[in-house]
């Protein structure tokens, strides 16, 4: 597949935004959607506020390529549809993203992107998954207990996140 990477990790920071440290995220001190706890596993040492509030896009990109857009194999996705799984592997985790797409495509959600998964994939009108994947995304986000807290954020990511896979499928 055509890779998407570029648009993509765009995309993704304009939805994750900036620096914030909100008391009801589990995920606390974050900044262009990078966890502290994420950055400090990926540079192998701990991090502090000023740390996270300087990082660029330019620093968290290969993290993001190979966390993210690497674990959910989104080169070997249709173009719209790399965008969608890439997106919520960020926020939601890789293996999760994979197993929503597997429960999606109708086969079992192991978190392993093998090649069942992805000659279910191939199998499915691209349209079609990235709504049932769209409609899956929604009802996670609405079993959380942060739901009343980020809710209309998320399910607002969401609409913007489908909009767009969609019009990059032509």
């Amino acid at each position: 597949m055509l890779s998407n990477w570029d648009n993509a990790f765009k995309l993704m920071l304009k939805s994750e935004g900036g620096y914030v440290d909100h008391p009801a995220d589990p995920g606390g001190r974050t900044n262009l959607g990078v966890t502290q706890a994420t950055w400090e596993n990926w540079v192998g040492r701990a991090s502090d506020e000023a740390e996270m509030r300087s990082l660029t896009p330019e620093k968290v990109e290969p993290l993001y390529k190979k966390k993210y857009w690497d674990a959910v194999r989104a080169d070997d996705l249709p173009v719209g549809l790399d965008y969608l799984m890439f997106d919520f592997g960020v926020n939601a985790g890789p293996g999760r993203a994979i197993k929503l797409l597997q429960s999606a495509v109708g086969v079992t959600p192991d978190g392993g992107f093998g090649p069942m998964t992805l000659a279910a994939v191939q199998a499915i009108d691209p349209v079609e998954l990235i709504e049932k994947f769209s409609q899956a995304k929604e009802d996670f986000y609405r079993s959380l207990g942060t739901f009343a807290t980020f809710g209309k954020g998320w399910l607002n990511r969401v609409a913007d996140v489908k909009v767009k896979a969609n019009s990059m499928l032509a």
